[in-house]
């Protein structure tokens, strides 16, 4: 179901049962998988490949050229993985340098006018609201929720299941499990409902607001707010990620 108004290079793959509407511009050195809709005025450029299921909305950009002043003309890719939902007017960069990737799992919600910026990181099941802007090698993981017109900087990272307001914007890591608020950006409790809704249990629940309790409400050091949470809360899966995430946060943590 190709319009013959739509532009395809002979040497792009197509999956089976892709629809692709009236205006769509897909180059070559491009793979597009089963049952994907491709609404007009949407473009994919070179090194895009798209997995099954996807719907890419008009006015879309995939794979465009990295707006960094590093890039040199290599060839990169931008990898979606599968089920997403790509709304109008978004732009996907490709990553910089030859062998890298931007990457977008499965099952992610990108809304209307949000920008990717180079090798960025999109793990699976994330909401990115409206006009939200993700710069280069940021990592949102699963399950978070970036509401409308969110700036997040360079290198940061959302842990799962947090979420961060309307107009936030961010240079640091955004830890599991919370709500991020206000500019400047701030620890804004444990976000309750979400985890309720991945099935977390509310023992652990508690367990994890006595964590970050004890690492954003102590007059302490990071470090020693993760001595804290090591020996005084029981352990769990959700603990463990917690710890982990803040031991390998470069940028350092929002509110710390």
């Amino acid at each position: 179901m190709i319009s013959p108004q739509a532009y395809v290079d002979p040497a792009a793959k197509i999956g089976s049962n892709v629809t692709i509407y009236p205006f769509a511009y897909i180059e070559a050195n491009t793979v597009i998988g089963d049952n994907c809709v491709i609404y007009p005025y949407v473009s994919i450029m070179a090194g895009t490949t798209l997995g099954n299921d996807n719907a890419v909305h008009q006015g879309t950009v995939l794979g465009a050229v990295p707006q960094d002043f590093s890039y040199t003309g290599e060839s990169t890719e931008l990898v979606i993985g599968n089920h997403n939902i790509i709304r109008e007017n978004v732009v996907i960069n490709r990553a910089t340098h030859s062998g890298d990737r931007t990457i977008i799992g499965d099952g992610n919600c990108i809304m209307e006018g949000v920008h990717i910026s180079h090798d960025a990181h999109i793990f699976n099941n994330a909401v990115i609201g409206y006009g939200t802007k993700i710069a280069g090698r940021v990592e949102i993981h699963d399950d978070a929720i970036l509401t409308s017109n969110v700036i997040a900087n360079p290198r940061a990272r959302v842990g799962r299941c947090a979420m961060v307001k309307s107009g936030c914007r961010f240079s640091k890591d955004v830890p599991p499990f919370i709500i991020a608020t206000h500019n400047p950006i701030e620890y804004g409790g444990v976000n309750a409902t979400i985890l309720s809704n991945a099935g977390v249990a509310e023992d652990v629940q508690f367990q994890i607001a006595n964590a970050y309790r004890l690492v954003f409400n102590g007059k302490t050091s990071l470090e020693d707010g993760i001595l804290q949470v090591r020996s005084q809360v029981e352990g769990s899966a959700e603990i463990d990620s917690i710890v982990d995430f803040l031991q390998t946060s470069q940028l350092g943590i929002i509110g710390k």
